[in-house]
């Protein structure tokens, strides 16, 4: 029995001491919901905090919503089990961000309200173009849910030692009803201030990791990628797949080899840099300053927050490939998604590994709150009040939509997340951002850019991206026949590639074009001309707009 409990505890820390720690932070976090929700009376507090944040606060929170549990947990495992493959998840996500902001933040910014939907719509007909925006956000924000959902299952499963799936999908349905609590009593502005507090938490914790990396192998760069390189050698999956330990370090260990797999690795690079100008739960953060620049300030602190967590990441996947081992890891309840907790436990041990994972549960709650009310605001403001409603229902309505929505989209994402519990976090959200830039960037940079485009070919290029990306995901390998998807014992896989984005984001694009230039204008030009001022100078952000 001693033996035992020994065992247990040097695969998973303690499991009583990590479950104090976490609901010590939700307590916290609760408590600071629960105060900051008290000023939540109005729409515009529930959906953007009242544009009441300065630069500083949105920066951190922009951080705290973009590195979510695939940018930790995720990418940490990618890289410690694929190598240099699985840092293509931090170049193409940070590349991803500098997109965003060339070509979009602003612009949206100063365009928009309170969601996506309010800039595709400004110079287009208002009701078909909100509702199909409301089905892409709806997508987006569904994967996105289900990556958070199924990385909190792995987390808490490897601090408990749960092997069983019932218990991880109890842990799955718990998260859920967490997440539920924070949006329905916080709104924007509680969801605000916990994704700052987790931004503060997760780099600082990234960075005591990153230190800890190196006084633990006593070298540097070097040594830790030679050490990585011996570990893997060693190493029985490897083996198996029937690779040298020193690939590691070279391209081709996960999308190496066949053509398929390195157009799969195209397909996945493309969606990463394209997909996050298409998030609309990062976008709508740009709605919750007062200024534009505040919002460039924002921008400022992001970068810097997100750069540097994402240089951390190579130090600790291959710090956990190097202390843990592949081995270790995939014999973990979570798999590839074990990697960063347990490299806590080697680097500080138990103590040490349920403060980590409960930065990592914090990054989970913050990002499935931020998601949640970006869904729920795209239900309730543009389908109900720009479509149901005409524009006439009141902010008390809409409000009561959205904490509606809320439910409903969190009992929809525990039960996916449930069947997704197996997949690396990292290719989930990857899937999100191949939806996203499938189903919004285009016609985003239309909307801003193209003054000849029109409301047939936004409605063209939304549904053609959003159905073309969810149809070629179904048939993919990551929900069928093999035995990482989500259904391992069925296959109806007749798409080759697992990401979607290689096909479904020029498909998007080409068809509104084409569906543009073959109908008639809008003729709304004088909308356009509006637009195109407000957008690139912000001059009558607050003038509503009269079609």
């Amino acid at each position: 029995m001693t033996t035992a409990y020994l065992a247990q505890e040097a695969n998973t820390g303690n499991p009583i001491l990590n479950i104090a720690v976490f609901v010590i932070f939700i307590a916290v976090t609760m408590t600071v919901v629960m105060r900051v929700g008290k000023s939540t009376s109005e729409a515009s507090d529930f959906y953007t905090g009242g544009a009441s944040f300065t630069g500083t606060q949105n920066g951190l929170a922009i951080a705290g919503d973009y590195l979510s549990a695939a940018s930790f947990l995720g990418i940490v495992g990618s890289i410690a089990i694929s190598g240099y493959d699985g840092f293509l998840y931090s170049v193409g996500f940070f590349v991803a961000w500098l997109v965003a902001l060339l070509l979009v933040a602003e612009p949206l910014r100063n365009v928009g309200r309170f969601t996506m939907a309010d800039v595709l719509s400004f110079r287009l007909r208002q009701k078909p173009v909100r509702v199909a925006a409301a089905i892409g956000t709806l997508a987006v924000s569904l994967f996105y849910l289900i990556a958070q959902m199924a990385g909190a299952g792995s987390l808490v499963s490897v601090l408990m030692n749960l092997s069983g799936r019932l218990e991880q999908s109890i842990v799955v349905a718990i998260v859920g009803i967490v997440m539920i609590a924070y949006v329905l009593i916080g709104g924007m502005k509680g969801t605000t201030y916990v994704q700052m507090i987790k931004a503060v938490l997760l780099v600082g914790g990234v960075s005591i990791m990153t230190v800890l990396v190196f006084v633990s192998i006593r070298g540097g760069f070097t040594t830790l990628f030679d050490d990585a390189i011996s570990m893997h050698a060693s190493s029985e999956y490897i083996q198996e797949k029937g690779y040298e330990a020193s690939e590691i370090m070279q391209p081709g260990l996960k999308y190496g080899g066949s053509f398929t797999q390195q157009l799969d690795f195209i397909s996945l690079g493309l969606s990463l840099v394209l997909g996050t100008a298409g998030l609309p739960h990062v976008l709508m953060r740009f709605y919750t300053v007062p200024t534009a620049k505040e919002a460039r300030k924002s921008v400022t602190w992001a970068i810097i927050l997100i750069g540097a967590f994402y240089l951390m990441t190579l130090v600790l996947g291959y710090g956990a490939a190097a202390l843990v081992g592949p081995d270790r890891i995939l014999a973990a309840p979570g798999g590839a998604n074990a990697a960063a907790p347990l490299l806590a436990l080697e680097l500080g041990g138990s103590i040490f590994m349920a403060l980590i994972s409960a930065v990592a549960f914090a990054t989970v709650l913050a990002v499935v709150a931020g998601l949640a009310i970006t869904a729920s605001a795209s239900v309730a403001h543009d389908v109900y009040d720009g479509v149901l409603r005409n524009g006439e229902a009141s902010e008390e309505d809409q409000v009561r939509v959205s904490r509606i929505t809320v439910v409903v989209l969190g009992v929809i994402s525990i039960v996916l997340g449930i069947l997704a519990m197996e997949q690396n976090v990292a290719f989930l959200v990857s899937l999100a951002f191949a939806v996203a830039a499938s189903a919004n960037l285009p016609t985003i940079l239309f909307s801003l850019y193209w003054k000849r485009f029109n409301t047939a070919g936004a409605v063209a290029s939304m549904y053609t991206g959003v159905g073309s990306a969810l149809v070629l995901i179904f048939l993919s390998p990551a929900v069928s026949g093999v035995p990482t998807a989500m259904f391992p014992n069925a296959d109806w896989s007749i798409f080759p590639l697992t990401s979607p984005g290689l096909v479904s984001i020029p498909l998007a694009f080409a068809a509104g074009i084409i569906v543009t230039l073959v109908s008639k204008p809008d003729n709304l030009e004088h909308l356009s001309s509006e637009m195109e001022v407000r957008s690139l100078t912000g001059v009558g952000v607050e003038a509503p707009v009269d079609h």
